[in-house]
């Protein structure tokens, strides 16, 4: 699934632009709300490939008799 990451982070950009457009506050209500429920899809999506690509890398882990338990880095808030 080489083509997967591109996605991942052509949407997390789209999630980042949703953020600042709501963060201006210059949307209106309804705007505000379609932006919301935008942002709510795309968040969805991104967990949702965080999640197989956690899945894999254990998958991969365990058939080389590595296991390793998967703990994201609580400071990684970049």
């Amino acid at each position: 699934m080489p083509g997967k990451t591109p996605d991942f982070e052509k949407t997390l950009e789209e999630l980042e632009a949703i953020v600042a457009r709501l963060e201006a506050g210059e949307l209106s209500l309804e705007e505000s709300l379609q932006a919301f429920e935008r942002g709510v899809a795309l968040t969805r999506s991104c967990q949702k490939a965080l999640e197989a690509a956690e899945q894999k890398v254990e998958k991969l882990l365990s058939e080389t008799g590595t296991t390793v338990p998967f703990e994201p880095d609580a400071q990684a808030d970049d």
